[in-house]
């Protein structure tokens, strides 16, 4: 860890008291020892589960008389926690007893609403811990809005400065552009170093302190009092001290009490979000403004619908509501959400009684999940998972941000990991978490390596979660009201089964290929493995990425252009506004869209189980195209939009989303009459992408029949009943290859499983390719590519038995190694047929 990480800070400076231990509920219940298990309010927490959150379990399950099944372990509550049932449909019911009108309106039915949001307002603030008295509610879209609302609210000065802490949300470190743009400058800082900063010697102006109350990304907890703190270093102060608190209680209220009133002065302002905290409604926040910062609050700029007591509309005049909470909540308000914030407060009562309650439970759920992560270890005594936080001289939450390594002490890339989760039914979150500040201090990220990363072309969100070994986000899990032993020890199992005493540069990649070169050493050249005899099994077109595969037949032969087999991956699909092609590991529908080549006549139709068919040429003088863009593993690649609306609309009907047929136009006229005839035309297109067009890393992807069969063999002895081992087919189509290549003979030598990786080169008749190396599989294999339906395996299987470098592999890339003169018009491209001899070069 860096000098400033967490572990190492200095002792908090101001008279602040840590947060304290959840204290004991209101019914008497003592609270668990650090070493006991989980606290289950009482033994209710089984019913609590399978009657307020049935959305966890298969619906079949919960029929009477069965035991329940999860169907989700879900361990993302600090993304968003679980909605109650009894909320919900007493929302539902209200709705349909009720009309809910806009506020702004005087009839009944609106005066109904702005009674209801009038009460709302005073519940949550008992909720909360305070009153009217001391807090006014202002409700916005979300924490974010409130936020920044905050910001422009303070009223900075060009000799203020604006201090966030390292453990800062992305939203508020956001507020830094607004800073600068009030010319006040702008102050990353170390939360222990808050007593330096706002210290009168160096304070100039006014000025304002931001900092959560919960790190997003640890769980890392800070004090609540510190404009406690600031109001008695400016006690002798006339009006509002030069320094304004905002806190971040979006994290921490979702799980424990605030208790505002507690404090002696409080926060200027408190961000929330009431979908952490109950799961439902989205689209609402709350910014709590203490009502003695009110008159000295910045004017506003702005002013929406129903903010205003009166307006002139041919002159700069307008009267502002008196009421803080009018003249701050511009137009109409979320009122459905707000009047539903009853019905949530009356469940999470009735659920759980008291927040001191919930409190409870999370830390006991936190100890128990934290002490389950450290025993796991691998043979050797190697811990499994890297904790970031959670030491003894800290308060946390109930988040844990980790990263898992392997039995040599190596990362393994988080997004592996969380492929593996989905596969297993496991809910958690991967990346940075928006938060730039402790992702940097915990992971050792310098800003030069970010802005190199950047430069790269690496996003949030992407794949991309090792670099030289080093991880650039991490794996998070967070717990909320209803989490259970149950489903830490699920996450527990996922981790040993997939993880522990596994090698991530080993393993049996590694031995299949030591087998065949220590068997077959005397048959296999250092050259060309003359005795292996193998041929092309089946040759597959994916015109259309991510779409179903069109076999070719076996009698034709099919030509290889320097960009690969012809019209391979020619379209994508493009969602509107979005430069990234869709992908049917989001879209598993597009497994169902089946195209079908007629070479003869230059056209591909599109099929899908009900819906006609729908045509479309292949000849580009009958195409309207028009320049769009499109990026492919991080690279830019210029396509080509298909102008047609009946194509269009035919994709977005059976995708049901909005998108169109996009091409690379040098594939259209990759055949050699075609290049005569259309030379014009590709004259007229200059591209500078690489010669694969939309193909992720290479032309072509080759696989082994025997290489599937071993995968098969290791799915179905790891099934656990006949009935499951019978239904396991797990062909070689299940990996989207091009090539598809078996043992050609009984006499001579076999292809052995995973001995591909080791070739360098094969040759099919005219056509050479260069072996690029194996193929990095995600969890689009196990979407089953007749039916769409998302299933375990081969992925789950593949993770455990098949990595190099880390990463989960199966089958090699190809590209073709054949000259440039080859392609050109003089000549005619290279083909492949079904049952062609391949001849193989190995290392």
């Amino acid at each position: 860890m860096p000098a400033t990480s967490p572990q190492t800070r200095m002792p908090y400076l101001l008279a602040a008291t840590p947060p304290p231990s959840p204290p004991v509920s209101l019914n008497g219940r003592a609270t668990p020892s650090a070493d006991s298990l989980v606290d289950d309010y009482d033994g209710r927490l089984d019913t609590i589960r399978q009657t307020e959150y049935p959305q966890l379990f298969d619906p079949q399950s919960l029929v009477r008389g069965k035991n329940p099944q999860l169907k989700t372990v879900y361990l993302d509550h600090g993304g968003s926690t679980l909605y109650a049932a009894s909320y919900i449909k007493a929302h539902a019911e209200a709705m349909l007893l009720n009309i809910s009108a806009n506020p702004h309106s005087r009839h009944v039915e609106s005066m109904w609403t702005q009674a209801k949001i009038d009460h709302t307002r005073d519940r949550l603030l008992n909720f909360l811990g305070t009153s009217a008295e001391k807090y006014a509610v202002v409700f916005t879209a979300n924490a974010t809005a409130s936020i920044r609302l905050a910001a422009e609210l303070t009223p900075i000065t060009a000799d203020g400065k604006f201090c966030f802490t390292r453990a800062s949300h992305t939203s508020v470190v956001g507020v830094r552009n607004l800073a600068d743009e009030m010319g006040a400058s702008v102050c990353p800082i170390e939360f222990a170093e808050i007593p330096a900063a706002i210290a009168p010697e160096a304070t100039r102006g006014t000025n304002l302190l931001a900092y959560p109350a919960q790190c997003n990304f640890s769980g890392e907890r800070f004090p609540l009092d510190v404009a406690d703190n600031v109001a008695d270093l400016y006690a002798d102060t006339e009006g509002h001290p030069p320094w304004w608190v905002l806190v971040d209680a979006a994290a921490y209220a979702a799980s424990s009490p605030l208790n505002l009133d507690q404090l002696s002065t409080g926060p200027d302002f408190v961000a929330l979000s009431m979908y952490k905290i109950f799961g439902a409604p989205t689209g609402l926040g709350v910014l709590l403004i203490r009502r003695s910062s009110v008159p000295y609050l910045r004017p506003k700029n702005y002013f929406g619908g129903g903010t205003v007591a009166g307006i002139a509309f041919d002159r700069q005049w307008q009267v502002y509501r008196g009421d803080v909470e009018s003249r701050l909540e511009d137009g109409t308000l979320n009122f459905q959400g707000i009047v539903s914030l009853q019905h949530a407060l009356d469940a999470h009562s009735r659920i759980y009684y008291s927040m001191e309650n919930v409190a409870q439970h999370a830390q006991s759920i936190t100890s128990y999940a934290q002490t389950s992560l450290r025993s796991l270890t691998h043979g050797n005594g190697r811990p499994l998972c890297e904790i970031y936080g959670h030491t003894s001289n800290s308060s946390y939450g109930p988040t844990i941000a980790f990263n898992i390594k392997d039995i040599g002490g190596r990362f393994v890339g988080f997004v592996e990991v969380e492929r593996l989760a989905v596969m297993a039914g496991i809910s958690l979150r991967s990346g940075r978490f928006c938060n730039p500040g402790a992702a940097q201090g915990w992971l050792q990220l310098s800003t030069s390596e970010l802005v190199y990363h950047s430069s790269m072309g690496f996003v949030c969100g992407d794949d991309h979660d090792l670099l030289d070994g080093k991880p650039i986000g991490a794996l998070r899990v967070s717990f909320g009201a209803m989490t259970s032993k149950q489903d830490i020890d699920m996450l527990v199992e996922f981790l040993k089964l997939n993880f522990c005493n596994h090698s991530m540069m080993a393993g049996p990649v590694s031995d299949a290929i030591s087998t065949a070169h220590t068997n077959e050493s005397k048959a296999i050249h250092k050259h060309k493995a003359n005795s292996l005899q193998a041929e092309v099994e089946g040759i597959v077109i994916y015109p259309i990425k991510s779409c179903h595969g069109w076999v070719v037949p076996r009698n034709m032969a099919w030509e290889i252009t320097r960009y690969g087999l012809r019209f391979d991956r020619l379209f994508v699909i493009m969602r509107e506004n979005s430069t990234l092609p869709m992908q049917q590991k989001r879209y598993p529908a597009m497994a169902l869209i089946r195209p079908r080549i007629n070479a003869a006549q230059s056209a591909l139709m599109l099929e899908a189980s009900g819906h006609a068919p729908v045509e479309v040429s292949l000849r580009p003088e009958q195409l309207h195209l028009e320049d769009t863009q499109s990026h492919v593993c991080d690279s830019r690649v210029q396509a080509m939009r298909v102008r047609s609306k009946k194509v269009s609309a035919w994709l977005s009907s059976v995708l049901s989303v909005s998108c169109y047929l996009a091409c690379d136009p040098r594939l259209l006229v990759s055949n050699p009459t075609d290049k005569a005839q259309h030379k014009s035309f590709a004259d007229s297109v200059h591209f500078t992408q690489p010669e694969m067009s939309f193909a992720n890393q290479a032309q072509i992807l080759m696989v082994t029949c025997e290489s599937a069969q071993q995968v098969e063999d290791w799915v179905t002895g790891e099934c656990h009943s006949e009935a499951a081992a019978s239904k396991v087919e797990i062909g070689p189509m299940q990996y989207r290859p091009n090539l598809i290549v078996k043992s050609r003979s009984r006499e001579a030598r076999k292809i052995l499983p995973f001995e591909e990786l080791n070739w360098k080169a094969v040759t099919i008749g005219s056509a050479k390719f260069n072996v690029a190396g194996p193929c990095r599989r995600c969890q689009m294999i196990s979407i089953h590519q007749d039916s769409a339906e998302r299933l375990k395996e081969p992925y789950s299987t593949l993770a455990r038995k098949m990595r190099v470098d880390g990463k989960i592999v199966f089958g090699v890339y190809l590209n073709a190694a054949n000259s440039s003169e080859s392609y050109s018009t003089e000549h005619c491209f290279p083909t492949v047929r079904a049952g062609s001899v391949l001849d193989v070069y190995s290392n």
